[in-house]
Protein backbone atom coordinates (compact mmCIF):
# COMPACT_ATOMS: atom_id res chain seq x y z
CA UNK A 1 0.00 0.00 0.00
CA UNK A 2 3.04 2.44 0.83
CA UNK A 3 4.60 1.96 -2.46
CA UNK A 4 1.21 2.43 -4.34
CA UNK A 5 1.01 5.64 -2.57
CA UNK A 6 4.21 7.07 -3.90
CA UNK A 7 3.69 5.87 -7.26
CA UNK A 8 0.45 7.92 -6.52
CA UNK A 9 2.05 10.82 -5.44
CA UNK A 10 5.20 11.39 -7.64
CA UNK A 11 2.25 10.86 -10.62
CA UNK A 12 0.49 13.89 -9.02
CA UNK A 13 3.30 16.11 -8.12
CA UNK A 14 4.44 15.77 -11.88
CA UNK A 15 1.18 16.58 -12.85
CA UNK A 16 1.22 20.25 -10.97
CA UNK A 17 4.98 20.79 -11.36
CA UNK A 18 4.06 23.82 -13.77
CA UNK A 19 2.34 25.52 -11.18
CA UNK A 20 5.51 25.39 -8.62
CA UNK A 21 7.81 28.09 -10.07
CA UNK A 22 6.55 30.78 -7.57
CA UNK A 23 7.91 28.53 -4.66
CA UNK A 24 11.63 28.88 -5.46
CA UNK A 25 11.22 33.07 -4.74
CA UNK A 26 10.53 31.97 -1.05
CA UNK A 27 12.86 29.32 -0.50
CA UNK A 28 15.53 30.28 1.81
CA UNK A 29 13.86 33.74 2.19
CA UNK A 30 12.86 35.82 5.63
CA UNK A 31 9.59 34.24 6.41
CA UNK A 32 6.58 36.33 5.90
CA UNK A 33 2.72 36.45 5.73
CA UNK A 34 0.83 33.96 3.12
CA UNK A 35 -2.76 33.32 3.05
CA UNK A 36 -4.67 31.01 0.53
CA UNK A 37 -4.74 33.39 -2.13
CA UNK A 38 -1.39 33.61 -2.28
CA UNK A 39 0.25 32.27 -5.38
CA UNK A 40 2.40 29.86 -3.86
CA UNK A 41 0.71 28.60 -1.34
CA UNK A 42 -1.72 27.59 -4.16
CA UNK A 43 0.71 25.58 -5.46
CA UNK A 44 0.80 23.34 -2.75
CA UNK A 45 -2.30 23.14 -2.09
CA UNK A 46 -2.38 21.96 -5.90
CA UNK A 47 -0.14 18.99 -4.97
CA UNK A 48 -2.03 18.49 -1.50
CA UNK A 49 -5.28 18.30 -3.27
CA UNK A 50 -4.22 15.47 -5.43
CA UNK A 51 -1.88 13.18 -2.84
CA UNK A 52 -4.10 14.08 0.55
CA UNK A 53 -7.22 11.44 0.03
CA UNK A 54 -4.42 8.62 -0.51
CA UNK A 55 -2.84 10.10 2.41
CA UNK A 56 -5.80 9.95 4.54
CA UNK A 57 -6.62 6.23 3.86
CA UNK A 58 -3.64 5.25 5.47
CA UNK A 59 -4.48 5.50 9.87
CA UNK A 60 -1.38 6.36 10.49
CA UNK A 61 -1.88 9.34 8.59
CA UNK A 62 -4.07 12.02 10.44
CA UNK A 63 -3.72 14.82 8.06
CA UNK A 64 -2.18 17.48 5.99
CA UNK A 65 -2.00 21.26 5.82
CA UNK A 66 0.04 23.58 3.98
CA UNK A 67 3.15 24.66 6.35
CA UNK A 68 6.51 26.19 6.30
CA UNK A 69 9.59 24.46 6.95
CA UNK A 70 12.51 25.19 9.21
CA UNK A 71 14.05 26.98 6.49
CA UNK A 72 11.42 29.43 5.21
CA UNK A 73 10.20 27.26 2.82
CA UNK A 74 6.40 26.54 1.99
CA UNK A 75 5.82 22.80 2.37
CA UNK A 76 3.48 19.81 2.25
CA UNK A 77 2.89 19.15 6.14
CA UNK A 78 1.79 15.25 6.86
CA UNK A 79 0.63 14.79 10.67
CA UNK A 80 1.41 11.24 11.48
CA UNK A 81 0.29 9.44 14.33
CA UNK A 82 3.11 9.33 16.84
CA UNK A 83 1.46 6.40 18.71
CA UNK A 84 0.93 4.15 15.70
CA UNK A 85 2.87 1.33 16.49
CA UNK A 86 4.33 1.54 12.35
CA UNK A 87 4.92 5.10 12.21
CA UNK A 88 8.59 4.78 11.89
CA UNK A 89 8.01 2.53 8.22
CA UNK A 90 5.51 5.47 7.56
CA UNK A 91 7.69 8.32 8.13
CA UNK A 92 10.48 6.51 5.82
CA UNK A 93 8.34 5.89 2.71
CA UNK A 94 7.23 9.39 2.52
CA UNK A 95 9.13 11.52 0.10
CA UNK A 96 11.22 14.58 2.13
CA UNK A 97 10.68 16.58 -1.67
CA UNK A 98 9.76 16.79 -4.78
CA UNK A 99 10.06 19.53 -7.91
CA UNK A 100 10.45 22.23 -4.91
CA UNK A 101 8.02 21.00 -2.48
CA UNK A 102 8.98 19.73 0.63
CA UNK A 103 7.35 17.13 2.57
CA UNK A 104 7.23 17.68 5.96
CA UNK A 105 6.75 15.01 8.49
CA UNK A 106 4.79 16.18 11.95
CA UNK A 107 4.46 13.97 14.53
CA UNK A 108 1.85 14.39 17.02
CA UNK A 109 -0.66 12.67 18.99
CA UNK A 110 -4.49 11.77 17.63
CA UNK A 111 -5.94 15.53 17.35
CA UNK A 112 -9.33 15.44 19.38
CA UNK A 113 -12.15 18.01 20.60
CA UNK A 114 -11.17 20.08 23.35
CA UNK A 115 -13.81 19.63 25.46
CA UNK A 116 -12.38 18.11 28.89
CA UNK A 117 -12.57 17.84 32.42
CA UNK A 118 -10.87 20.44 34.61
CA UNK A 119 -7.09 20.67 34.47
CA UNK A 120 -6.55 23.38 36.62
CA UNK A 121 -7.97 26.30 38.07
CA UNK A 122 -7.48 29.75 36.74
CA UNK A 123 -9.29 33.20 36.86
CA UNK A 124 -11.53 32.04 33.43
CA UNK A 125 -12.97 29.80 35.85
CA UNK A 126 -14.80 31.80 38.45
CA UNK A 127 -18.15 32.51 38.78
CA UNK A 128 -18.50 36.35 37.33
CA UNK A 129 -20.90 38.94 38.48
CA UNK A 130 -23.42 39.80 35.65
CA UNK A 131 -22.94 40.88 33.25
CA UNK A 132 -20.21 38.52 32.69
CA UNK A 133 -17.32 38.04 29.92
CA UNK A 134 -16.53 35.63 27.53
CA UNK A 135 -13.61 33.69 27.09
CA UNK A 136 -14.71 32.11 30.64
CA UNK A 137 -15.77 28.50 31.27
CA UNK A 138 -19.16 27.61 30.37
CA UNK A 139 -21.07 24.94 28.66
CA UNK A 140 -24.51 22.61 28.71
CA UNK A 141 -26.28 23.04 31.84
CA UNK A 142 -26.54 19.10 31.53
CA UNK A 143 -23.07 17.87 30.65
CA UNK A 144 -23.06 15.50 33.70
CA UNK A 145 -22.50 11.68 33.04
CA UNK A 146 -20.55 8.13 33.95
CA UNK A 147 -19.76 10.05 36.91
CA UNK A 148 -18.07 13.24 35.22
CA UNK A 149 -18.91 16.61 34.14
CA UNK A 150 -17.75 18.26 31.19
CA UNK A 151 -17.66 21.99 30.05
CA UNK A 152 -15.83 24.26 27.89
CA UNK A 153 -15.68 27.88 27.03
CA UNK A 154 -17.73 30.50 25.90
CA UNK A 155 -16.48 32.39 23.28
CA UNK A 156 -17.76 35.19 22.07
CA UNK A 157 -20.57 37.24 21.22
CA UNK A 158 -22.30 36.75 17.91
CA UNK A 159 -25.72 38.55 16.19
CA UNK A 160 -27.95 36.37 14.13
CA UNK A 161 -30.92 38.86 12.97
CA UNK A 162 -30.45 41.51 15.45
CA UNK A 163 -30.49 38.94 18.45
CA UNK A 164 -27.11 38.57 20.37
CA UNK A 165 -26.10 34.86 21.33
CA UNK A 166 -22.95 33.14 22.95
CA UNK A 167 -20.72 31.38 20.01
CA UNK A 168 -18.98 27.95 21.13
CA UNK A 169 -18.58 24.48 19.99
CA UNK A 170 -21.19 21.89 18.94
CA UNK A 171 -19.49 19.61 21.43
CA UNK A 172 -19.67 22.20 24.20
CA UNK A 173 -23.59 23.03 23.82
CA UNK A 174 -25.28 20.43 21.95
CA UNK A 175 -23.12 17.38 21.54
CA UNK A 176 -24.96 15.18 23.77
CA UNK A 177 -27.22 13.55 21.12
CA UNK A 178 -27.92 10.38 22.78
CA UNK A 179 -29.44 8.95 26.00
CA UNK A 180 -26.54 7.84 28.08
CA UNK A 181 -25.08 8.19 31.49
CA UNK A 182 -27.37 11.25 32.66
CA UNK A 183 -30.55 9.68 30.44
CA UNK A 184 -31.00 13.00 28.62
CA UNK A 185 -30.08 14.87 25.07
CA UNK A 186 -29.31 18.28 24.15
CA UNK A 187 -32.35 20.38 23.26
CA UNK A 188 -33.33 23.56 21.95
CA UNK A 189 -34.33 26.16 25.43
CA UNK A 190 -31.89 24.41 27.32
CA UNK A 191 -29.35 26.16 30.14
CA UNK A 192 -25.83 27.17 28.75
CA UNK A 193 -24.61 28.01 32.11
CA UNK A 194 -21.41 29.94 33.68
CA UNK A 195 -18.83 28.37 34.94
CA UNK A 196 -19.85 25.10 33.52
CA UNK A 197 -20.13 22.30 35.47
CA UNK A 198 -16.49 20.97 35.20
CA UNK A 199 -15.97 24.41 37.54
CA UNK A 200 -18.56 23.81 40.25
CA UNK A 201 -17.86 20.46 41.52
CA UNK A 202 -20.65 19.02 38.92
CA UNK A 203 -23.20 21.12 41.01
CA UNK A 204 -25.47 23.22 38.62
CA UNK A 205 -26.76 25.55 41.67
CA UNK A 206 -23.01 26.53 41.90
CA UNK A 207 -23.52 28.01 38.63
CA UNK A 208 -25.99 30.72 36.90
CA UNK A 209 -28.13 30.60 33.66
CA UNK A 210 -26.81 33.19 31.15
CA UNK A 211 -28.26 31.84 27.70
CA UNK A 212 -30.49 29.50 26.47
CA UNK A 213 -29.38 26.65 23.73
CA UNK A 214 -30.62 27.14 20.07
CA UNK A 215 -29.90 23.83 18.20
CA UNK A 216 -28.12 24.21 14.85
CA UNK A 217 -26.52 21.09 14.80
CA UNK A 218 -23.29 21.39 12.80
CA UNK A 219 -22.32 18.43 13.44
CA UNK A 220 -21.32 15.35 12.14
CA UNK A 221 -22.60 16.65 8.49
CA UNK A 222 -20.94 20.12 7.77
CA UNK A 223 -17.39 21.70 7.86
CA UNK A 224 -17.76 23.57 11.12
CA UNK A 225 -17.76 22.60 14.96
CA UNK A 226 -20.54 25.47 16.02
CA UNK A 227 -23.17 25.97 18.26
CA UNK A 228 -24.75 29.40 19.86
CA UNK A 229 -26.87 29.59 22.58
CA UNK A 230 -29.43 33.10 23.08
CA UNK A 231 -28.06 35.53 25.41
CA UNK A 232 -30.71 36.06 28.68
CA UNK A 233 -31.01 39.48 28.97
CA UNK A 234 -28.86 41.08 31.40
CA UNK A 235 -26.41 38.25 31.70
CA UNK A 236 -23.40 39.02 29.00
CA UNK A 237 -21.98 42.36 28.71
CA UNK A 238 -23.62 43.46 25.08
CA UNK A 239 -20.40 44.67 23.82
CA UNK A 240 -18.81 41.41 24.03
CA UNK A 241 -15.54 41.80 25.98
CA UNK A 242 -13.78 38.74 25.73
CA UNK A 243 -11.27 38.43 29.16
CA UNK A 244 -7.83 39.57 28.99
CA UNK A 245 -8.65 40.66 25.64
CA UNK A 246 -11.78 43.38 25.58
CA UNK A 247 -13.97 44.17 22.93
CA UNK A 248 -13.30 43.11 19.48
CA UNK A 249 -13.94 43.92 15.88
CA UNK A 250 -16.91 43.55 14.44
CA UNK A 251 -15.06 42.68 11.19
CA UNK A 252 -13.22 39.65 10.70
CA UNK A 253 -9.61 38.57 8.84
CA UNK A 254 -8.59 35.51 7.13
CA UNK A 255 -5.35 32.92 7.91
CA UNK A 256 -2.20 33.85 6.78
CA UNK A 257 0.77 31.74 7.75
CA UNK A 258 3.10 33.56 10.13
CA UNK A 259 0.16 35.42 11.40
CA UNK A 260 0.59 35.88 15.23
CA UNK A 261 -2.89 34.89 17.49
CA UNK A 262 -4.17 34.84 20.39
CA UNK A 263 -7.24 33.40 22.33
CA UNK A 264 -9.30 33.48 25.99
CA UNK A 265 -10.23 29.86 27.04
CA UNK A 266 -11.59 28.26 30.13
CA UNK A 267 -8.01 26.22 31.30
CA UNK A 268 -5.29 28.27 29.61
CA UNK A 269 -6.23 31.64 29.71
CA UNK A 270 -5.17 34.06 27.70
CA UNK A 271 -2.47 32.27 25.20
CA UNK A 272 -0.21 33.59 22.34
CA UNK A 273 0.75 31.80 19.21
CA UNK A 274 1.13 32.04 15.36
CA UNK A 275 -0.49 30.07 12.39
CA UNK A 276 1.46 27.06 10.87
CA UNK A 277 -0.71 25.48 8.56
CA UNK A 278 -3.42 26.49 5.95
CA UNK A 279 -5.88 24.43 3.95
CA UNK A 280 -5.45 21.38 6.53
CA UNK A 281 -7.38 18.27 6.23
CA UNK A 282 -7.67 16.73 9.41
CA UNK A 283 -9.60 13.62 11.12
CA UNK A 284 -11.14 14.66 14.54
CA UNK A 285 -12.27 12.39 17.62
CA UNK A 286 -15.34 13.15 19.04
CA UNK A 287 -17.07 11.38 22.22
CA UNK A 288 -20.63 10.95 22.65
CA UNK A 289 -21.15 11.06 26.58
CA UNK A 290 -18.91 13.61 28.80
CA UNK A 291 -15.79 10.88 29.52
CA UNK A 292 -17.57 8.68 27.48
CA UNK A 293 -17.08 6.31 24.69
CA UNK A 294 -16.09 7.57 20.94
CA UNK A 295 -19.36 8.33 19.15
CA UNK A 296 -17.61 9.18 15.70
CA UNK A 297 -14.95 10.55 13.75
CA UNK A 298 -15.00 13.82 11.62
CA UNK A 299 -12.57 14.64 8.97
CA UNK A 300 -12.33 18.10 8.69
CA UNK A 301 -10.95 20.37 5.33
CA UNK A 302 -9.82 23.83 5.21
CA UNK A 303 -9.01 24.51 8.68
CA UNK A 304 -6.09 26.27 10.30
CA UNK A 305 -3.58 24.95 12.30
CA UNK A 306 -1.83 27.00 15.54
CA UNK A 307 1.57 26.01 16.73
CA UNK A 308 0.22 23.91 20.48
CA UNK A 309 3.73 22.95 22.03
CA UNK A 310 2.96 20.92 24.93
CA UNK A 311 -0.85 22.25 24.56
CA UNK A 312 0.66 25.87 26.08
CA UNK A 313 -1.74 27.50 23.57
CA UNK A 314 -5.07 25.21 23.50
CA UNK A 315 -5.93 22.58 26.26
CA UNK A 316 -8.83 20.47 26.89
CA UNK A 317 -11.99 22.54 27.98
CA UNK A 318 -10.82 25.65 26.03
CA UNK A 319 -13.06 24.31 22.92
CA UNK A 320 -15.28 27.43 21.80
CA UNK A 321 -12.53 30.00 22.84
CA UNK A 322 -12.74 32.49 19.25
CA UNK A 323 -9.03 32.84 18.25
CA UNK A 324 -8.51 36.87 17.40
CA UNK A 325 -5.40 38.57 15.69
CA UNK A 326 -2.63 39.44 18.42
CA UNK A 327 -3.09 43.12 18.24
CA UNK A 328 -4.08 44.92 21.62
CA UNK A 329 -6.99 46.71 20.61
CA UNK A 330 -10.48 45.81 18.75
CA UNK A 331 -8.77 42.22 17.09
CA UNK A 332 -10.58 40.63 14.40
CA UNK A 333 -11.63 37.13 14.90
CA UNK A 334 -9.32 34.76 12.74
CA UNK A 335 -11.06 31.18 13.79
CA UNK A 336 -13.42 29.15 16.22
CA UNK A 337 -11.35 27.12 18.15
CA UNK A 338 -12.55 23.18 18.39
CA UNK A 339 -9.58 20.27 18.80
CA UNK A 340 -5.73 19.72 18.85
CA UNK A 341 -3.36 17.65 20.12
CA UNK A 342 -0.31 18.31 22.60
CA UNK A 343 1.21 19.75 19.15
CA UNK A 344 -0.80 21.54 17.08
CA UNK A 345 -4.35 23.59 17.34
CA UNK A 346 -7.15 23.23 15.08
CA UNK A 347 -9.29 26.11 14.49
CA UNK A 348 -12.39 26.43 11.51
CA UNK A 349 -12.04 29.78 9.58
CA UNK A 350 -14.47 32.31 11.08
CA UNK A 351 -15.80 32.89 7.85
CA UNK A 352 -17.08 29.70 7.43
CA UNK A 353 -18.61 29.22 11.01
CA UNK A 354 -20.20 32.97 10.49
CA UNK A 355 -22.12 31.49 6.70
CA UNK A 356 -22.86 28.38 8.57
CA UNK A 357 -25.00 30.13 11.18
CA UNK A 358 -25.86 33.27 9.17
CA UNK A 359 -24.58 35.33 11.83
CA UNK A 360 -22.04 38.30 12.67
CA UNK A 361 -19.86 39.10 14.68
CA UNK A 362 -21.34 41.46 18.08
Amino acid sequence: MIRSFIRCLCKALAGVASLLAPLSAFAGSPPGLFDNDHAAVRAVIAVQSEVTPDLMQQPEILGTAVGIDASGALALTVYVDRDAPNAGEVIRSLPREFRGVGVQIHLTDKFRAMRGKPVRGVSHTAKQTPPIQLGTSGGWSKDLANGYCCGGTLGSLVSISGVQYILSNYHVFESDIVSGGNNTTAQTGDNIIQPGLIDVNCNVAGAQNVAKLVKKSSLPNSNVDCAVAQVIAGMVRTDGAILEIGPISHSIVGASLNQAVKKSGRTTGLTHSSIVGLNATVSVAYDNECAGGAAFTKTFTNQIVIGNSGSKFLNSGDSGSLMVEDIATAPRAVGLLFAGSSTSAIANPIGQVLTFLGATMD
